[in-house]
């Protein structure tokens, strides 16, 4: 794992600590895959400064917290398929990082049925602090690696990975694995097709979640702004909440898009 150092602050830090960890964590930046991975949920650190947002430590461990088990499987792919990979260093309830500013979502006061005490009458300088600091840096880190990648005429296949609870609001959910996706030029309808293809999964079609520009960030920004070929991938937690798991799902999913690079490959892109 390689973790990004900031050469420089673009200002004075008003959240984080120096000694604090930078928000990018990356593996295989050098990755020759087609294959670029993001993973917003992937970490659960909250600064210092902010406590624990008023919680108790039980509730960071859970779901409300960070995409529970995606860490694992995210390195663990990244590393089979030899594919780049950003992912975010701290929690989803400082900031989320795959919510548009104006999103009720972006910074939460209510996350499943609890309240977050933390994020309470916040002033215009702490809102922009976590946005600087935090959600700036990743994005634009994403931004940065993907330009690259277009300036060297690379193909590039965008994939956000992301892990979903079992059970929300008391109801159960059937899926093991969902494709999210708005305009995934030709990757989502490959991706059911070879997840079906299975055997032994119930897949969710834009389930448990779907993507929207008013909901999403990541993807409509960094994927459907560049007309990348792109899809989310939700995997449900208790599948993936030991290396055990986090091990055979890196693989499936290895295997699967190995032969989804073949067949976008043999393709003419434009036609997708």
């Amino acid at each position: 794992m390689d973790q990004v150092a900031p050469s420089a602050r673009a200002r004075a830090p008003e959240l984080l600590a120096p000694e604090e960890p930078y928000p990018v964590i990356e593996a295989n930046t050098a990755g020759a895959s087609p294959f670029f991975f993001t993973c917003d949920h992937y970490g659960r650190h909250i600064p210092r400064g902010l406590g624990y947002l008023g919680l108790p430590v039980s509730e960071l461990e859970r779901h409300i917290a960070w995409d529970i088990g995606i860490a694992g499987v995210a390195m663990r792919l990244a590393r089979i398929m030899d594919a780049h990979l950003i992912a975010q260093h701290y929690s989803r309830l400082v900031i989320d990082c795959n919510r548009p500013f104006d999103s009720a979502g972006s910074i939460p006061l209510l996350s499943e049925a609890t309240a977050i005490p933390g994020n309470s009458d916040l002033t215009a300088k702490q809102i922009a602090a976590r946005r600087q600091e935090i959600f700036t840096p990743y994005h634009a880190r994403i931004a940065e690696a993907l330009d690259a990648r277009a300036a060297q005429k690379r193909p590039t296949v965008l994939i956000s990975l992301h892990s979903f609870t079992p059970i929300y609001a008391g109801i159960e959910r059937p899926w093991h694995v969902g494709t999210l996706y708005q305009h995934g030029h030709g990757l989502p309808h490959l991706l059911l097709e070879l997840l079906h293809a299975e055997g032994d999964l119930v897949v969710g079609n834009n389930e448990p979640y779907s993507v929207s520009h008013a909901t999403d960030y990541t993807i409509p920004v960094h994927g459907e702004h560049r007309s990348l070929i792109n899809s989310g991938i939700e995997i449900r937690q208790d599948l993936i909440a030991d290396e055990r798991g986090q091990q055979q799902w890196a693989e499936r999913l290895a295997r699967i898009l190995r032969e989804i690079e073949i067949r976008l490959f043999a393709k003419d892109f434009s036609r997708l």
